[in-house]
């Protein structure tokens, strides 16, 4: 009998589980279904960023191959041309060719370096949606295992100084991708450029 009550007695005096903690208490209950909401709508947001990003990439990598095309066949021409014309009559109209290829470089490097910021915006985005994620998990696991112990402002403030402290970190990078894409477009539209002078003036 002794034992019995001894066991009954450690029993009621065992604590609860946190979440019986937090099914008990309304306002702990509310806000644990508030953040699971939210945590939902911002992995579907993450989902969304990623299927936007994946777009713009494609696209992106669809001007690389116009670009390239386009100049591979006009080159194609521009020697199909020159070998019909062996007076040399087709140099002085080698203006023409030049300027078109200019316009189309240019507005074909404009197009990818629009469409690299716009990819980069979107990462930026992503990045935050996934850090206010990685933030709201934690919160909700600290919630579930603390229960009413849990401090709403003590871990939620915790959390966003780690959060800056990343943001801190990160170093500021003179010299992008984009930049380097942008130079290497630019020195291939030149060449183009040699190119056709010498395909139609020799």
């Amino acid at each position: 009998m002794a034992d019995q009550s001894t066991n009954s007695s450690i029993m009621e005096s065992k604590p609860p589980h946190p979440l019986h903690q937090i099914a008990e208490t309304p306002t702990h209950k509310l806000l644990l279904k508030q953040w699971l909401k939210e945590e939902e709508l911002i992995l579907n947001r993450i989902a969304l960023k990623e299927t936007q990003i994946d777009s713009v990439r494609k696209e992106i990598t669809h001007l690389y191959i116009f670009f390239f095309l386009f100049h591979s066949i006009s080159l194609l021409l521009l020697f199909n041309a020159s070998s019909r014309d062996p007076r040399g009559g087709a140099c002085h109209r080698s203006w023409v060719p030049s300027v078109c290829s200019v316009l189309c470089s240019l507005g074909i490097i404009w197009a990818v370096r629009y469409k690299s910021e716009v990819e980069n915006h979107l990462q930026k985005l992503l990045d935050r949606e996934k850090e206010d994620a990685n933030l709201l998990g934690k919160c909700v696991e600290e919630l579930k295992k603390k229960g009413l112990e849990f401090d709403l402002m003590k871990e939620v403030d915790a959390l966003r100084r780690a959060k800056s402290l990343r943001g801190e970190i990160k170093a500021v990078k003179k010299w992008s991708a984009r930049d380097y894409v942008t130079f290497f477009f630019f020195s291939v539209s030149c060449l183009v450029l040699g190119l056709t002078r010498v395909i139609l003036c020799n």
